[in-house]
């Protein structure tokens, strides 16, 4: 039987090596006019002249390569794949000046790597604060494998989104002049980036229905009238089903969910999206808080108005189990407290800060000093402090706890990894050392996910195992907290990351794009923020031509997304 397993297993294999294939994309990244919510037209970073953004769309297993050109004019960027591990590219997770220099106006850089995770997942810009004005889209990896692949017949993807109607390079150096940090409140919210959109369904039909939070700031209740949905999925990770009227996604957070269609075709249902009121701290604004879309069964018939969503109804995620059971990590061997603050800077701005640091970007790629340091990378005080950097010993379970000293909800990414979400304190809780919580709390078999909230004045508990040797950020997913501090900076297993990956392998294009800051390579590079700068003027694109040798070969595709 041992012979009979071994060798389905090497068929299987073999199968899925043959079924692999390399999904080529090329990306011009532009300024674009868009006027999403009807309210006003504004420049918008779009890719090949086009906005909304393409999806990425690949199979599990899949080899995944995107070649940028940057005709920004006035911007640099970087891409990074939300929720994709790299696992042995850690220099493709796409963090301007962590695992890589920013791609300058006029220059080339291309990202590759292998998906090996199945589920939801979104690209945008890791470059200064400039997701939110559009340089973010959706990528899909498909599981012919899946759990549940017998359950649905059809898919719908969702992004949801909030919007401003003003650039990040105008909003931010106001965001923080300010002493309190008041979070600028969206002007509207979008899904599938529109207010009007209309999906046809048809009855009796079962769907998996794919939500992604691409917005920068707002978390958001979803809810689909008189359809329950099923959780199976959150972050790229399987679930135990699960059944919920209201879900809750914060910025970063993605859920897969089933809903079976109507017997009939007699009316139209909606898709209702909410802003969470509670994150709107300033008592004059008033975004447009909710948006509407449509299961479209019977075009003839009227899309009535919902009524407004129940957010009690809303499923507590660290309620879910992951399809695999994987148990509790029990014994950290590290644990990170992290307190979050406040605080006014020598620049004379304020800050969001992790134990009194506000995270600045460093000059040189945190990566790529990682590798160059020898013996001594595993030595903290070699990185800039305003890094905010920790060293992780490969193979050992760290565990981090956030101490959110705010009264307001915070989401929380780690690239690299998911985590298991080991613990959160109700609202007021304090810190968790105050909480007295025991092992015996804790799920024992808690949820994984890679982006989780904080609650106002409460605590959070993460663990994962250190098994992904890289430089890794762990950080706010509010853009307006990321960008003004709320980061640290994770070195793990630096020696290990050595043996596999040195300077001279990596990429000419990820090299020459250092020294293009006007600084040697082994020196600092510029840091490319964009407070202060002028609002972006949408320019003529001053890209080469597109490529002509559109070649395709066995096992390869390309996605030219013109």
């Amino acid at each position: 039987m041992k012979c009979l397993a071994a060798v389905l297993l090497g068929l299987l294999t073999g199968v899925t090596t043959v079924l692999s294939k390399t999904v080529e994309y090329d990306f011009n990244i532009t300024w674009v006019l868009a006027n999403p919510d009807g309210a006003r037209l504004r420049p918008t970073i779009g890719i090949n002249h086009e906005w909304p953004l393409p999806q990425i769309q690949v199979d599990l297993g899949d080899t995944v390569v995107v070649n940028v050109l940057n005709s920004l004019g006035n911007q640099s960027t970087a891409l990074h794949f939300h929720g994709i591990f790299m696992e042995g590219t850690p220099h493709m997770d796409g963090t301007a000046q962590v695992s890589q220099c920013a791609i300058r106006p006029g220059s080339s850089f291309q990202y590759k790597f292998q998906v090996n995770q199945p589920g939801t997942y979104w690209y945008h810009s890791h470059s200064g604060s400039q997701y939110p004005d559009g340089l973010r889209g959706l990528l899909i990896v498909h599981d012919p494998a899946s759990p549940y692949h017998k359950d649905y017949s059809e898919e719908i993807v969702l992004s949801i989104s909030d919007w401003y109607h003003d650039q990040m390079s105008e909003m931010m150096p106001h965001y923080l002049q300010q002493s309190m940090l008041h979070d600028p409140a969206p002007d509207s919210n979008l899904i599938n980036d529109t207010q009007d959109l209309r999906i046809p369904v048809q009855p009796k039909t079962d769907y998996l229905v794919r939500i992604a939070n691409i917005g920068g700031f707002m978390g958001q209740y979803v809810s689909i009238e008189d359809h329950e949905m099923t959780i199976i999925e959150v972050d790229g990770v399987y679930t135990k089903p699960a059944q919920a009227q209201t879900i809750y996604v914060a910025a970063g957070q993605r859920y897969g969910v089933l809903i079976k269609g109507k017997d009939n075709a007699s009316r139209n249902y909606a898709i209702t999206v909410t802003m969470d009121k509670s994150l709107i701290m300033m008592a004059h604004a008033r975004p447009q808080v909710t948006v509407t879309g449509w299961l479209v069964y019977n075009e003839a018939q009227p899309l009535d108005k919902p009524g407004d969503i129940d957010i009690s109804e809303a499923i507590d995620d660290i309620s879910l189990e992951p399809y695999d059971s994987e148990p509790l990590f029990t014994k950290p061997d590290q644990s990170i407290i992290l307190n979050m603050g406040v605080a006014r800077l020598e620049d004379g701005n304020s800050h969001w800060t992790f134990n009194n640091i506000a995270y600045t970007p460093p000059e040189y790629p945190t990566l790529y000093k990682a590798i160059e340091a020898g013996s001594i990378s595993t030595n903290d005080a070699i990185y800039n402090q305003s890094s905010n950097a920790f060293i992780l010993a490969e193979n050992q379970t760290v565990e981090l706890v956030v101490n959110n000293g705010h009264m307001s909800r915070h989401p929380f990414h780690l690239h690299g990894h998911n985590f298991q979400v080991v613990y959160r304190s109700e609202s007021g809780a304090g810190n968790f050392a105050d909480t007295r919580a025991t092992e015996g709390e804790f799920p024992q078999v808690p949820i994984r996910r890679d982006t989780a909230t904080v609650n106002p004045g409460g605590n959070l508990v993460l663990r994962f195992r250190a098994t992904n040797p890289g430089v890794w950020i762990f950080h706010c997913h509010m853009e307006w907290h990321a960008y003004s501090g709320l980061v640290i900076t994770l070195v793990e297993a630096p020696l290990a990351l050595q043996e596999r990956l040195q300077i001279s392998a990596l990429p000419k294009d990820h090299l020459e794009a250092c020294p293009r800051q006007n600084l040697p390579t082994e020196l600092a590079v510029e840091n490319d923020a964009v407070v202060g700068s002028e609002e972006a003027a949408v320019e003529a694109d001053a890209a080469t031509p597109d490529k002509a040798d559109h070649q395709e070969g066995s096992g390869h595709e390309r996605n030219w997304n013109r």
